[in-house]
């Protein structure tokens, strides 16, 4: 796990056990918790049909990983970051982090109820590129 890749699951660690409110996850790996939130395997993903609503916890998850990505951007490069996120009922939608005038993050949604990573190192390294794609980004179109 490279720099990016763990500062990234640090801050989504963090926030997802800041909202465990009752202790439920506290004996609980960083890596079970965020399994249970972000990872589905193929065959859980035939469960889930392909238009249906989307609810308020998941629209929740979806953000807290752009909030980890901003989160992170802001620790790596001291510049203050926002997450704007708009998703219909159905799961159409976009997010997006903004770091000063620029756009840093973008992402369009189409069946937010289904968003997942097969294995917990695919979301590792998912974090991890948008983080790295964010600096890049930033680096390249600041003043």
């Amino acid at each position: 796990m490279n720099e990016l890749e763990k500062l990234f699951i640090e801050t989504l660690t963090s926030q997802l056990r800041a909202l465990d409110q009752f202790g439920t996850w506290a004996k609980k790996s960083d890596e079970e918790v965020l399994g249970e939130k972000y990872i589905k395997s193929k065959d859980a993903l035939k469960n889930i049909p392909i238009i249906a609503d989307i609810d308020e916890m998941q629209i929740q998850d979806i953000r807290l990983i752009f909030q980890s990505i901003a989160l992170a951007f802001e620790l790596k490069t001291n510049i203050m970051c926002s997450v704007v996120m708009e998703m219909s009922h159905e799961g159409f939608g976009r997010a997006v982090v903004i770091a000063e005038k620029i756009v840093v993050t973008n992402k369009f949604f189409k069946d937010a109820h289904r968003y997942s990573f097969r294995t917990y190192e695919d979301l590792v390294k998912e974090g991890g590129k948008m983080l790295k794609d964010a600096i890049e980004i930033y680096e390249t179109y600041k003043k």
